[in-house]
C-alpha cells in the first residue's frame, strides 16, 4: 500500500520540527515523490547527512511502503 504524502511530510516534521516540507506525487500514483526538505538543522552539514535525517525521519519504510523519495534539502538563507 502507498503512502500518502501526508504521511511523508508528518513523519519529517515529527523528527525534524523546524521543517519546511512540500512533497509532489511525481507519477500521481503514490510511490514516487519528490520532497523538498528546508531546515536550520541542515546548516553546515553535508547533503548526505541532510538526506540521511530525512530516511531516518521515514523509519525504515525508503523501498518498501515509500518506493521512491527524490530528495532536495537545504538550510533557509
Amino acid at each position: 500500500m502507498p503512502m500518502a504524502a501526508e504521511d511523508i511530510e508528518a513523519m519529517i516534521v515529527a523528527a525534524i520540527p523546524d521543517a519546511s516540507v512540500e512533497i509532489t506525487d511525481l507519477a500521481g500514483d503514490g510511490d514516487h515523490y519528490a520532497a523538498r526538505v528546508v531546515s536550520a538543522s541542515f546548516r553546515g552539514l553535508p547533503r548526505v547527512k541532510q538526506h540521511q535525517a530525512v530516511y531516518a525521519a521515514l523509519g525504515g519504510r525508503m523501498g518498501g511502503v515509500l518506493h521512491a523519495l527524490q530528495l532536495t534539502t537545504v538550510a533557509p538563507d
